[in-house]
């Protein structure tokens, strides 16, 4: 499925979303690779199948395979670093200065630039909700000397994939 089939699929009460993922396919303040990037990997975390299948078709090859395969482990390590990080944020006390004790490698040598990495672990975290991640890897991405604007429209596709992810399940249960 290519994103126009994807936006298609959407119902016409979602028009916005539609919208939306038309003007962020091209969103001119990323790379290519930060934004196709971006893409795969709110998709995964998103975990609708249509939308998945959809946005990694689309933007999947606009990624070196190195680039494509780091999206995707950046999906992957934040889906266990957002569950951990959020309960020791959100318990406190002695949790969190405990040693994790959970192997993270990917994130020291992800195999592309490090800023799109965090990049993309940012855009992850904020369809996860991890407050703590957020601001760690917001911290790194400017440090790495990408701007607000950059941040926010790595945040921006991660909501929209993710609201079109949300639509889409909503609209398949109406019709099971």
């Amino acid at each position: 499925m290519s994103l126009e089939a994807l936006r298609a699929r959407l119902p016409e009460y979602a028009k916005d979303l539609k919208l939306n993922l038309g003007s962020l396919a091209t969103e001119p303040v990323l790379t290519v690779q930060q934004r196709a990037g971006s893409f795969v990997a709110s998709a995964l975390a998103s975990r609708n199948a249509e939308a998945t299948r959809a946005l990694v078709g689309e933007f999947g090859p606009q990624l070196s395979p190195e680039a494509l395969i780091a999206a995707k482990a950046a999906s992957a390590i934040m889906g266990m670093n957002n569950i951990y990080y959020r309960f020791t944020h959100l318990v406190g006390g002695e949790y969190s200065r405990l040693p994790a004790r959970l192997r993270m490698n990917i994130m020291a040598k992800p195999g592309v630039d490090k800023a799109d990495f965090e990049l993309w672990s940012l855009a992850v975290s904020a369809i996860n909700g991890c407050g703590m991640c957020l601001e760690a890897h917001e911290r790194v991405v400017i440090e790495a000397g990408l701007g607000r604007e950059q941040v926010q429209a790595a945040v921006r596709i991660a909501a929209v994939v993710h609201a079109v992810a949300a639509t889409l399940d909503g609209e398949n249960a109406l019709a099971a």
